[in-house]
Order: C-alpha cells, then sequence, then structure tokens
C-alpha cells in the first residue's frame, strides 16, 4: 500500500480516477495489479493497494503512466488491512463508506487498558466489546490488557469511548483503566509498518498509567466537527492532545519504558533524559497524567506488574524485580497501597 500526497491547488477525486485509469492500462507489464485505492481531497492524500513482485514495480506503474510516484509504499498483510481498511465498499476500485461517499482511508483508533482488580473482568471486556459494535468499531487487537478497535467515522469513535467510560465509572468494582482516541493514515510519508504513527501515538499515551482519562487528538476532534456539531460535548470528557502533547508523551513514554525496570530510576533522571528544567517537566507531566514524575514512574511500573501477573505464571518475586521494585515487600506495599489487594489475591 503506498501514499502520495498532491502539492496541487487543482486536486479533485476526478483527477485521481483517470491517474488510476492510466495505471491500470499498463500494470500488466509490471507483474502488479491495482486493487483499491482511497482519496482524501481536503488533505490531498491517496492511498493505493496494489498486488505486485516488490516496491519498485508498483512504484514504476505509476512513475510510467502518470508521472504520480509514491511518497512511501509498505507491505500490508491481508488480516491487519482487513481488520483497519476493510469496511465500506468500492466503485471501480474508488473506496466508499456504506453511506456513499469517498472513503478517506484514515481512520480512528481506541486503545483502552481495563484491569479489574476485585473480580474476573470477562464482564466488562464483554460489555466493552458489545459497545465497541454498536459504534461500527472493528475490534483490532486485544495485548495484555488493552484492547484496539478502529472505525471509519470519528464521531463514533469518540461516542464509544464515552460509553465505555460511562461504562466503567457506573460499577462498585475496583477499574482501573486508561482510553485514547488517535485518527491517522494506513501509510505515513516515513515508515515501514501499517499505522505507525497513529500506533505510536496512541500508545504512548495509554502507557502513562492507569489514571482513568480519556485522551483525543486534535486529529479527531477536526474530523468529528466535519461529520455533526454534537461531539462538543461530549469531547469536554477528553484530555486534548496537540502536537507538542504528542511529542512530550513519545519522548516520556520512550524515557519510561528504557528506564523504569531499574530500581535506582527516580525523578531527577526522568527529568534529566527529557531535557527540561525540574518546573517544567513536573508542569506537563502534571497537565498530561495528573501525576508527579515520581508517581508517573511508579505507575509504569505498576503497569507492567499487572500486564505480567495476567499473562504469565512468574513468582510475585519475579515480578517485583522485572517491574523494577527493589524487594518484593516494596513492591506489595506498594501494589496494596494502589489498588487495595496484595499482589498474591491480585494473582488468584
Amino acid at each position: 500500500m503506498d501514499i502520495h500526497t498532491v502539492d496541487s491547488d487543482e486536486f479533485s477525486a476526478e483527477d485521481v480516477v483517470k491517474a488510476h485509469m492510466e495505471d491500470l492500462a499498463i500494470q500488466d507489464q509490471f507483474g502488479v495489479k491495482q486493487l483499491k485505492y482511497w482519496v482524501n481531497e481536503q488533505a490531498k492524500t491517496i492511498f493505493c493497494l496494489m498486488e505486485g513482485p516488490n516496491k519498485d514495480a508498483c512504484n514504476q506503474v505509476h512513475l510510467q503512466s502518470h508521472g504520480n510516484t509514491a511518497c512511501n509504499i509498505i507491505e500490508v498483510g491481508d488480516n491487519e488491512f482487513n481488520l483497519f481498511m476493510g469496511q465500506g465498499a468500492a466503485v471501480d476500485d474508488l473506496a466508499k463508506t456504506d453511506s456513499g461517499d469517498l472513503d478517506t482511508g484514515y481512520r480512528s483508533i481506541l486503545l483502552t487498558n481495563i484491569v479489574c482488580v476485585s473480580q474476573n473482568d470477562s464482564d466488562y471486556l464483554t460489555e466493552t466489546h458489545e459497545i465497541i459494535k454498536k459504534y461500527e468499531g472493528v475490534l483490532v487487537l486485544e495485548p495484555n490488557n488493552q484492547i484496539m478497535a478502529a472505525f471509519v467515522n470519528a464521531t463514533d469513535a469518540i461516542s464509544c469511548a464515552s460509553s465505555i467510560k460511562a461504562l466503567l465509572d457506573s460499577t462498585s468494582d475496583n477499574i482501573e483503566f486508561n482510553l485514547a482516541v488517535v485518527s491517522g493514515k494506513p501509510v505515513d510519508e516515513q515508515g515501514n509498518t501499517f499505522f505507525e504513527e497513529t500506533k505510536a501515538k496512541i500508545n504512548s499515551l495509554c502507557s502513562l498509567g492507569l489514571n482513568s482519562r480519556m485522551y483525543l487528538d486534535q486529529e479527531t476532534g477536526t474530523l468529528s466537527e466535519k461529520e455533526t456539531l454534537e461531539q462538543k460535548e461530549k469531547r469536554s470528557n477528553f484530555t486534548l492532545i496537540n502536537n507538542d502533547d504528542f511529542a512530550f508523551s513519545l519522548s516520556l513514554s520512550n524515557v519510561i519504558n528504557d528506564h523504569f525496570t531499574k530500581s535506582d530510576f527516580n525523578s531527577e533522571e526522568l527529568i534529566s533524559l527529557i531535557g527540561m528544567s525540574k518546573s517544567q517537566a513536573s508542569r506537563k507531566i502534571k497537565s498530561l497524567t495528573g501525576m508527579t514524575p515520581n508517581q508517573l514512574i511508579q505507575e509504569a511500573r505498576l503497569q507492567k506488574a499487572l500486564n505480567n501477573m495476567s499473562q504469565n505464571n512468574k513468582t510475585i518475586s519475579e515480578i517485583a524485580y522485572e517491574s523494577g521494585f527493589n524487594s518484593p515487600t516494596y513492591f506489595t506495599r506498594v501494589f496494596k497501597k494502589r489498588f487495595g489487594i496484595s499482589p498474591t489475591n491480585f494473582v488468584k
């Protein structure tokens, strides 16, 4: 799949249809088959799905037919493509939504971590799946305690996120969670994997602790405003994220992920590695996560421990040391204070 970014004031879907026909006329010469394409007239981007022997052959079709070569081409597996991009239909290979509008190729991705520390969480997972289905989302994957879903419409993703939070907030059980909605392109101008930039952004936000927050990026907000004017009230429940926030969250997430397993890693080292003054870093972290730098490091360790306890049969001591705690006793004390239950009883 490739991406074309067009620098022309005269760009239109009709121009892309014409270019696609030119591709079809010569594709056999390069052993390539054009399958489907997506047009975003406002962003002036085009995404083409094709089968071919290699990236160069796919690019040569565009080069020889009309000269508009791709900015980037990546390999995409059938299963991953169907989960993210399988919705809608096509008219002469041009992607359309179920309502008949142009499918821009952009997707809104929802990611949430949900941990129930007082009982089996299967009921909440089942209800979350039903909410995703209700709002036309497609369940993508469930690593560890995470649920990821893809939406064609940003409005549906926002409504889905709000409904999931309402579900989790309404229970008297001890539920820990975070949630984010981020929109983006299937192929970026740089990168090698599907929705690479979007996934990096949303994962960075959801790695910053189980703080019961919902994050929403500007792209999703803008897309939803084009779809409906009824979303502004729902967006007030989100922590809104701009490009500077993303840059900071990515840096913060990378530093913490690289160092939190060291028991001597602390806020001073964290602040030094992200290159900010103590007051500036503390203010940014508090605004983004609701936590102090030391609390954030401890939360990252606890989140790692929760994932390990949910997924493997390691001992509490092994999990404590692997999560950056300097002793199992200290880990047990911190865990019980945070979640109201001992690590041993949580595992049971």
